[in-house]
């Protein structure tokens, strides 16, 4: 299931999990209970097992002082590829203010036109 990619940065997050808990000094059935999961989980998700939800992640570095780390995963203020993308979009030039309002006068100039009675020849109007 997933790709070499995947399963590689899984193993990796927990490779980290586990020594982030050595560090602490704290057991995996320990982790386990302050996290509110299984000891089987804990160990699980050190060994990368893609099965292990999101939320127990969150919980397991909640329970360890870490989970701001979570929160900046995905820091979209660093995603380089998606800025670049997001700058090709931005138009080229602003558009002022006074051009916006030129542009709804002139639109408002037509639909009073469009408003106007027509008259035909036997003087009846429309």
């Amino acid at each position: 299931m997933g790709s070499p990619k995947s399963r590689s940065a899984l193993e990796r997050l927990g490779h980290d999990v586990r020594n982030a808990r050595l560090r602490r000094g704290v057991a995996v059935a320990d982790l386990a209970a302050r996290a509110g999961t299984s000891a089987s989980t804990v160990a699980r998700l050190e060994k990368g097992d893609p099965g292990v939800g999101i939320g127990t992640l969150a919980d397991v570095l909640v329970a360890m002082g870490l989970v701001e780390r979570l929160a900046d995963l995905l820091d979209t203020r660093k995603d380089d590829l998606g800025l670049a993308l997001a700058a090709e979009q931005l138009p080229r030039r602003g558009k002022s203010f006074a051009a916006k309002l030129r542009r709804q006068e002139t639109q408002g100039h037509k639909a009073q036109q469009d408003e106007t009675d027509v008259v035909d020849p036997d003087g009846a109007a429309f």
